[in-house]
C-alpha cells in the first residue's frame, strides 16, 4: 500500500530549526510532486511548500518564504522540509501529500490547490510546537 509518513516534528524555541521528513513507501517518490501542508487549531489549512517532479522547481507560501527549504533525498525516497527561524505562528501539525493525477513535470502549485483542504488525503502528520 503506497503511503507517506512524516517525522521530525517537536518542540523548539522561537528562532530555532527543525527538519521534517516525508518518507515514501510502496512507490518512488521522485516521480511525484510533493506538498507540505499544515493545520493549526482554529486556522484554515495552509499549503506551505511544494516541489515539482522532474524539474524539482519549488514553491513557498509567503508566510514561510526565506525560512523554509524543501528538497528531495532521492536515495532515501524522502522529501525534506528544513525549517529555520521558526516563529510561534509556525506551530501546527505538518503533513505531506501527493496526488498521482498531478502530471509529471507540472507546476507543483497545482498539487497545493487541489489538496489544500483535503485533510483526509494528507499523511498522519508530525506536530511542531514553537514556544519558549
Amino acid at each position: 500500500q503506497p503511503q507517506l509518513v512524516e517525522s521530525g516534528g517537536g518542540l523548539v524555541q522561537p528562532g530555532g530549526s527543525l527538519r521534517l521528513s516525508c518518507v515514501a513507501s510502496g512507490f518512488t517518490l521522485d516521480y511525484y510532486a510533493i506538498g507540505w501542508f499544515r493545520l493549526a487549531p482554529g486556522k484554515e489549512p495552509e499549503g506551505v511548500s511544494c516541489i515539482s517532479s522532474g524539474v524539482d522547481t519549488t514553491y513557498y507560501a509567503d508566510s514561510v518564504k526565506g525560512r523554509f527549504t524543501i528538497s528531495r533525498g532521492n536515495a532515501e525516497n524522502t522529501v525534506y522540509l528544513q525549517m529555520n527561524s521558526l516563529k510561534p505562528e509556525d506551530t501546527a501539525v505538518y503533513y505531506c501529500a501527493t496526488d498521482p493525477e498531478v502530471l509529471y513535470g507540472s507546476d507543483c502549485r497545482e498539487l497545493l490547490l487541489k489538496l489544500h483542504d483535503r485533510v483526509d488525503d494528507w499523511g498522519k502528520g508530525t506536530p511542531v510546537t514553537v514556544s519558549s
